[in-house]
């Protein structure tokens, strides 16, 4: 063996071996732990961010168009300036391997190399991006050219125009960005395992890298490019989404928030570090990424473009960080106390930008718990939305097949609720009356308008509007199939494990345990039109969505 191929493997060794993946099939008995787990002895309930603060939103939207230093205002400078202190460069920083692990067999790159891909998916944002960030640590230990691609699929799943609109926008930020990087962006359209091994193949690509989603059709996704791609070529995967890596935080299904929040909470402290910078590539590509054309893109699209893009939600890195800033100087002190309230501005409004990776909730976590002295109860509440919660939601996805079914539910509740399947209902419900918000109930009706018009509808409801599907549909499976439909369908961050874990605890009970006994519910959680009386001004809300203001 050359001393020139030695020297390239004793690198690649380094870089490319990773850990293993973590944790087989879960467990799916035991006892749920109630939704509202301790944190510190405050009570905390998860919510989203609603139409009241679509103003605040519109008012600072011109900051999002400022995109040098993947940022907007004074919080983009301050963060592109946390970057460079932390490090250079990744290469000079001690990156956590637990973060990565091995999808192929092979570790060590060719010495033929000729270059190192990050196979974006998820994680849809250059900065603040661990997958990013390894492929280049690679790329700059091996002296090779980096290349991002992104693989653009004709359809998934509900998605919509809506949806494609918000994500492709955010990819021309991306595309800009590398460009300016000397990092070659590529958008190729078709399925990855079609276009992706080619690629790689075609330049002599020496590894790939590659993000993380526990969702069955993006984890398909992987296996079909490990099938296909060239034997000799190291592929890795790296949760850049969570903070504490899936398969580090637990090696199986937990059972709720109370069973996975020391575990999280106790690895903060090793995996919620500042990120280094992405930096200008020093070994650029011999032949430059061909431009893109945005419009063939769109013309590439197999989706429903009756469903129109909201004005509201400016897509991209950039803008996210805007609505971060936004958060943090405005709404961060009233989320403590505030939070569960539909016509109060008090949440954060980012899950669009987290649910398509053009934020880091990481970033978010950095920024927001530096106001901890200031607003305790807040930030506390924030980690555990944003962290916990979230990071429970990819552990029942990631664990559990069954994720959108009610056979994903715990012996209890599938139990509960054969036992009163057969129970008569106080309405029942087509899915067209549901999805035009034509019920007899006002408040539904307005939280489903909120959702069709805006692409966002405020987390208490969210809660409160699945469990009336349950209680208005002919079964348990019909409920879950009619609100995961028109989640995916009309929902900014629809498709995500938060979604598909909020429907399943609503109708199913998934992370909560059993109550009290009663018709069509069982022992799942109740909740009705007086309960919401009591938290709120029921009428405000239902005023501000009236089908007539609508144009309905």
């Amino acid at each position: 063996m050359s001393q020139k191929r030695r020297n390239r493997q004793a690198r690649s060794r380094e870089e490319i071996t990773a850990s293993p993946a973590g944790g087989g099939d879960a467990a799916r008995t035991g006892a749920a732990a109630a939704p509202r787990g301790q944190l510190k002895g405050k009570r905390k309930v998860l919510a989203e961010p609603s139409g009241a603060e679509v103003s605040t939103v519109d008012k600072r939207k011109k900051e999002g168009e400022v995109a040098e230093g993947g940022g907007a205002g004074s919080l983009g400078e301050a963060v592109r300036q946390a970057r460079l202190r932390v490090a250079p460069s990744v290469q000079d920083f001690k990156y956590n391997k637990k973060r990565v692990r091995q999808v192929s067999q092979g570790s060590y790159l060719q010495d033929a190399a000729k270059g190192v891909v990050y196979w974006m998916s998820r994680d849809q944002r250059v900065q603040d991006n661990w997958a990013f960030l390894y492929a280049q640590r690679l790329a700059l230990k091996q002296q090779l050219p980096l290349y991002v691609c992104f693989c653009l699929v004709p359809k998934f799943l509900e998605a919509t125009i809506r949806h494609f609109g918000f994500m492709l926008k955010g990819l021309q930020e991306v595309a800009e960005e590398c460009q300016e990087l000397d990092i070659s962006f590529h958008l190729l359209i078709g399925f990855a395992k079609d276009v992706l091994p080619a690629f790689v193949a075609d330049r002599g690509i020496g590894g790939v890298v590659t993000d993380f989603s526990p969702l069955r059709v993006p984890m398909q996704w992987v296996e079909d490019v490990k099938e296909r791609l060239p034997g000799d070529v190291p592929f890795v995967q790296v949760d850049a989404h969570n903070i504490v890596p899936c398969w580090v935080a637990s090696d199986k299904q937990e059972y709720g928030a109370s069973t996975i929040r020391r575990k999280i909470h106790d690895r903060l402290s090793e995996f919620l570090t500042e990120f280094p910078p992405v930096i200008k590539h020093p070994y650029p590509s011999a032949a430059p990424a061909e431009p893109i054309d945005w419009n063939a893109c769109h013309a590439s699209l197999q989706v429903d473009c009756s469903v129109k893009e909201v004005t509201w939600a400016t897509p991209g890195t950039a803008a996210g960080l805007a609505v971060l800033e936004s958060f943090i100087g405005q709404r961060l002190k009233s989320f403590g106390t505030d939070r569960n309230n539909p016509n109060r501005a008090a949440l954060s409004n980012l899950s669009p930008w987290f649910h398509f990776g053009q934020v880091s909730v990481q970033r978010a976590i950095l920024e927001v718990q530096k106001y901890r002295s200031k607003y305790k109860e807040s930030v506390d509440g924030f980690i555990e939305e944003a962290v916990v919660r979230r990071e429970l939601a990819d552990n029942f996805c990631y664990y559990n097949r069954n994720y959108d079914k009610v056979e994903g539910a715990y012996d209890w509740a599938k139990t509960t609720l054969k036992l009163h399947a057969q129970d008569k209902r106080s309405h029942l419900y087509e899915l067209k009356q549901l999805e035009d918000g034509k019920t007899h109930d006002p408040l539904w009706n307005a939280a489903q308008l909120q959702m069709v018009h805006e692409g966002k509808m405020h987390g208490f409801l969210r809660m409160y509007w699945a469990k009336k599907i349950l209680e208005w549909t002919r079964s348990s499976e019909e409920a879950l199939k009619f609100a995961i439909y028109l989640n995916d369908r009309y929902e900014l961050d629809g498709r995500d494990p938060n979604g598909y874990v909020g429907c399943m605890w609503s109708i199913c009970g998934i992370h909560d345990h059993g109550w009290a006994e009663r018709a069509v519910f069982g022992k799942i959680r109740y909740m009705n039109y007086a309960g919401c009386k009591r938290k709120f001004d029921v009428g405000q809300f239902e005023r501000r969505y009236d089908p007539r203001q609508l144009g309905q």
